[in-house]
């Protein structure tokens, strides 16, 4: 059996990553947008000079490339909760001039945002699944966000500005560095 390895890419979609039997390494990126990324690596025995291979597809290429090469369970997996009608998870890149840079979570509902769930804050290599009002975010850090999608625009708007009906940046003071991971 292959050993494929999945990493999410904040912002992008997934990587999913296999090794063949000849040393060569074969990705497929799939993107939030639907299209895909088939890229092909040279093994370590061909050395740097090997030209290395990427191909864009549309979700239709994606799906006949998948069925010509006999289907894979991983991608049907990942578009049956993509199906979910009214729910959209989405990531939320931190960045300095975000209002939510070095502020706690808070309470969303509080600012009239409801319904909306942070399922996650990605810092580095790491996650912290359901974080508490009280967790801390810093520049860099993703937000893991899930709801309805207009709702999930409304709790982006406040991370922003710090006002969820607004779209554009707030001023704001010093940030802290982020301690530890």
């Amino acid at each position: 059996m292959v050993d494929v390895k999945r990493v999410k890419l904040p912002s992008v979609g997934v990587l999913h990553t296999f090794v063949t039997d000849a040393g060569g390494k074969i990705g497929v990126i799939t993107h939030r947008s639907g299209h895909s990324d088939l890229i092909a690596f040279s093994s370590a025995e061909e050395g740097s000079n090997v030209t290395k291979v990427a191909l864009r597809l549309d979700e239709d290429e994606a799906h006949t490339l998948a069925e010509l090469l006999g289907g894979t369970r991983i991608t049907e997996s990942l578009s049956s909760l993509d199906a979910i009608p009214g729910l959209t998870i989405d990531w939320f890149p931190v960045d300095y001039e975000d209002r939510i840079a070095g502020q706690s979570l808070g309470d969303l509902s509080a600012h009239g945002v409801v319904g909306v769930t942070v399922v996650a804050v990605v810092r580095g290599d790491s996650a912290n699944p359901a974080p508490d009002e009280s967790f801390k975010v810093f520049p860099g850090d993703t937000l893991v966000v899930a709801g309805s999608p207009e709702k999930v625009a409304k709790a982006f708007a406040f991370y922003r500005t710090g006002d969820p009906s607004s779209k554009g940046p707030a001023a704001k003071g010093s940030i802290d560095a982020p301690s530890g991971g």
